[in-house]
């Protein structure tokens, strides 16, 4: 399915402005796994004709490995330069794949006169559910068993547990639990920046105690709602040599339920 993309510079070209602007992200944007995500919630935006746009180079990191990283200065530089293209387009309404982007945009820019209303895009894709604007029919994943690994910067950050749980259960896959989930969730290993850094010495990886209590419960699928999780997840999967179990955004398993 082709689908278009429009930028905020052609919506104000047109003396226009979209429902909501879609933040891609740096990982989105870049990273080949995680652009895949990107086509995938692009994919059901489109069938259902939400209007939409992207920044495109106009799109800055957000800072936020800069300030988990402890670079007050960078992180301000960044989002000072964000939030002047964002006011310049009047933006009111984010949504963005990558809770690291949604943390920082909602609860830190503000400080920095960057005031919009953002959500992650479970729980933008809930919204349009209960609005009834889309509908999802998850045949194709019966008798599968999908288990959720929450994000931090989602979860426990920002207490949104119920949305990407409410997609899932639209599969008619088996949800099952981790024994850590939810406000007791452990964490992938790549939040606070340390996705771009090699782990400290210890008796094993993050990820990989993370990915074994996953495969516990046997799933088909370990769904995620982060870019970096992602990588983390799929790393724990390679690691462990397991080719039965397939690592995916819920996005992109909402697009494979549409058959996009």
């Amino acid at each position: 399915m082709d689908f278009t993309i429009k930028t905020m510079a052609e919506y104000a070209a047109e003396g226009k402005s979209p429902e909501v602007l879609f933040w891609v992200g740096c990982a989105g944007s870049f990273d080949d796994r995680a652009k895949k995500i990107t086509r995938a919630f692009c994919k059901l935006l489109n069938k259902i004709n939400v209007e939409f746009a992207v920044l495109g180079p106009e799109e800055g990191c957000t800072g936020d490995p800069a300030k988990r990283a402890g670079n007050e200065f960078v992180f301000q530089m960044m989002a000072l330069t964000n939030i002047e293209v964002l006011n310049a387009y009047d933006v009111k309404k984010i949504v963005t794949a990558c809770p690291h982007c949604f943390n920082t945009i909602k609860n830190e820019y503000p400080n920095l006169g960057g005031n919009y209303e953002v959500i992650h895009h479970t729980q933008f894709l809930r919204q349009l559910m209960d609005e009834g604007r889309l509908k999802i029919e998850g045949g194709t994943f019966k008798g599968k068993k999908i288990t959720f690994h929450d994000p931090c910067y989602l979860g426990r950050a920002n207490g949104e547990y119920e949305a990407p749980r409410m997609l899932l259960e639209k599969l008619d896959a088996e949800l099952v639990e981790m024994k850590r989930c939810k406000t007791n969730g452990l964490c992938c290993g790549a939040g606070g920046a340390q996705m771009f850094k090699e782990p400290e010495k210890g008796f094993k990886d993050i990820n990989v105690e993370r990915t074994e209590e996953a495969l516990s419960v046997q799933p088909n699928v370990i769904a995620t709602g982060c870019p970096f999780c992602m990588t983390m997840m799929t790393d724990g999967v390679k690691h462990l040599d397991n080719t039965s179990v397939q690592v995916k955004d819920i996005a992109e398993l909402l697009a494979e339920a549409e058959d996009l």
